[in-house]
């Protein structure tokens, strides 16, 4: 098990005390200033800091060599697939067969645990094994640290450069700190993505302040380095947003003609939608007819349909979006042994297997169309190479990573 080291509180406060007397006797003044407006900013918002509690030494500790903002934090601000991609796209590329014997081994791996979880907090195991994909691949992201980002640094970035998630910023910027004060992190260990979000299941601070949980006995929440903590904390959090101990997420319905762009995101009992005619895909009965569900298309009349219980919206206070909170029911379906979609979507193409994505991103880097990671995952970088190659054959530069394309690329 990756259970965190017994360390003492007093010396997980900021990490060794000599780096800490070192980085804080550093004067932000005396940095050599590669932008001077953002080197104002840190020193201005050190009097904010220090007025919510944030002592001067740990603020200074935190942004010490910092002297410029973190120039990757506004590029990914700017693309985020939530909101950009195809729910098809989006659902391929997190929701596919290496995920799901993924999330099996790691339920194997982790059952004492889960078991522990369940018992405790009433959430399904295989959503959290979802969410654990779906934020950190399992803890895989966390040991690229080139992908990873100074929190501090990347906080006072969004703050310093983006308007619109400014306040937010400066929120997440106090928390944090708070957390490096507590000494639940060492400021050198204060990393995670660019808006923020921190270990195996990827809490910003204000949430790791709210709901992070010790479930491991070493009376220290450490999402970063313990599976048992990051998966309990996740389980505190859908819990106290009010998860259905024992009941779906969702599932997928057939729906009938004379409903086709009608009734979306209507909210009726499961008997109501029933009397409509509304059945399950599978063809299973629908379950808990006396609760209410809204239906949701995600791709339209042409794509699959779904009756959304409490617990599909509850999954939206982890992240407040449609295809995030589908693609961990649908992942956590799959890993708990549950078959897939009765319907595919409606993609205009033949989808590729994962392990055909994964052959298109060779094929395309062998041509020198691609210099991203191979990792199966169709995202930006490989729709741009699939568009310049298409360009370059003359057929449509749709992007599309289809069954077509590939077939082309191992021609001559």
């Amino acid at each position: 098990m990756n259970i965190s080291s017994r360390i003492g509180k007093g010396l997980r406060v900021l990490g060794a005390a000599a780096a800490l007397t070192a980085a804080a006797s550093l004067s932000l003044a005396s940095t050599a200033f590669a932008d001077a407006g953002f080197q104002r900013w840190i020193q201005n918002f050190e009097a904010t800091a220090v007025n919510s509690g944030i002592s001067r030494q740990v603020y200074r500790a935190a942004f010490a060599g910092v002297s410029e903002p973190d120039a990757e934090v506004i590029e990914k601000a700017r693309y985020q697939p939530e909101f950009r991609d195809d729910v098809w796209d989006y659902i391929d590329n997190r929701v596919n067969s290496e995920q799901v014997a993924k999330g099996q081994a790691e339920r194997q791996r982790y059952s004492r645990w889960l078991d522990a979880i369940e018992s405790r907090y009433g959430v399904d195991r295989d959503i959290l094994l979802a969410i654990w994909s779906m934020e950190t691949n399992f803890g895989a992201a966390l040991q690229q640290h080139d992908r990873l980002h100074h929190l501090p640094r990347a906080l006072a970035t969004l703050a310093y450069l983006d308007k619109r998630r400014a306040g937010f910023a400066r929120q997440q910027l106090i928390a944090a700190l708070k957390i490096v004060q507590d000494g639940h992190v060492r400021v050198d260990k204060l990393t995670g993505s660019w808006a923020g979000a921190m270990g195996h299941t990827q809490f910003i601070p204000t949430s790791y302040r709210t709901w992070a949980v010790d479930i491991d006995g070493d009376n220290h929440p450490n999402v970063w380095e313990s599976v048992p903590d990051a998966l309990a904390s996740a389980a505190n959090l859908l819990k106290k947003n009010g998860w259905q101990t024992g009941k779906t997420w969702g599932f997928e319905v057939a729906v009938p003609a004379q409903y086709r762009g009608k009734l979306e995101r209507d909210n009726r009992t499961i008997a109501q939608w029933a009397s409509l005619g509304f059945r399950r895909a599978n063809g299973q009965p629908l379950p808990n007819v006396g609760d209410r569900a809204n239906l949701i298309r995600p791709a339209g009349d042409n794509g699959p349909a779904f009756l959304m219980m409490k617990n599909f919206f509850v999954l939206k206070s982890y992240n407040n979006a449609d295809k995030y909170a589908l693609a961990v029911g649908l992942l956590g379906d799959l890993i708990g042994g549950y078959s897939g979609l009765v319907k595919d979507w409606p993609r205009g193409y033949t989808p590729l297997s994962t392990e055909e994505r994964y052959e298109l991103q060779q094929r395309l880097a062998g041509r020198g169309f691609y210099d991203g990671k191979i990792d199966g995952k169709i995202g930006s970088g490989s729709k741009a190479a699939i568009m310049a190659f298409q360009g370059r054959a003359g057929i449509p530069a749709d992007g599309n990573p289809s069954r077509e394309l590939l077939t082309i690329l191992r021609g001559n």
